[in-house]
């Protein structure tokens, strides 16, 4: 089954889901978008009012943030592949519980499987926990303390390199935090550079 077919399938998995109990409360799924190739990944939290009414990932506030990060570091948002930690909208816009996270953990894992990335960001406390300690079995401090900092990390079977940043939204709230964003973002492009190097010394090995 090629890329396309697993996704449609993946979609389909998670628009069909009742393993936690935030299907009762979403207008729409939000499985993720982007490249199915993508060299980035992008994990948030959770869809907020305008992913729920659209389906779509980071299409309010946060998303517009969001976009003018990724240009910032010379990145178009259509490189990169971006998802949450949980696909449907927690009442009132109220953080993801561990349950719901674990729950959604399945379809989490098979995109990260499907798309393959070779460095995933992380937004959020949330999402930087899940993939850092429940996945990589590293000890997760806390986005402040870990933020910034480059983890070369094994993740479902390949070796990533792992960025974990501030959520968006919480820039939003405490416009401070956009600096600290943006420096974690000119990270990502150097990290991108890094590694179109590395593929590109590879290639010329075996020319």
């Amino acid at each position: 089954m090629d890329k396309e077919a697993l996704w449609r399938e993946i979609v389909k998995s998670i628009r069909e889901c009742r393993a936690c109990p935030l299907h009762k409360y979403r207008t729409y799924p939000v499985p993720g978008e982007g490249p199915l190739n993508a060299m980035v990944m992008l994990i948030g939290e959770a869809p907020g009012r305008k992913e729920d009414e659209t389906g779509r990932p980071f299409v309010g506030a946060a998303g517009k943030l969001l976009d003018e990060l990724l240009l910032n570091a010379g990145l178009e948002r259509s490189r990169v592949f971006i998802t949450n930690v949980v696909k449907c909208r927690p009442p009132n816009n109220r953080d993801p519980t561990e349950e719901e996270i674990r729950a959604c953990s399945v379809h989490t894992n098979r995109i990260i499987e499907l798309v393959n990335p070779e460095i995933i960001v992380t937004l959020g406390n949330h999402s930087g926990r899940y993939i850092m300690e429940f996945l990589a079995g590293k000890k997760w401090v806390g986005v402040t303390r870990n933020r910034g900092n480059v983890y070369s990390l094994e993740i479902l079977g390949r070796r990533r390199e792992v960025l974990p940043t501030y959520h968006p939204a919480a820039a939003l709230y405490n416009p401070r935090l956009k600096e600290e964003l943006v420096k974690d973002f000119t990270r990502l492009k150097d990290l991108i550079d890094r590694e179109n190097h590395k593929v590109k010394r590879t290639l010329l090995d075996y020319m």
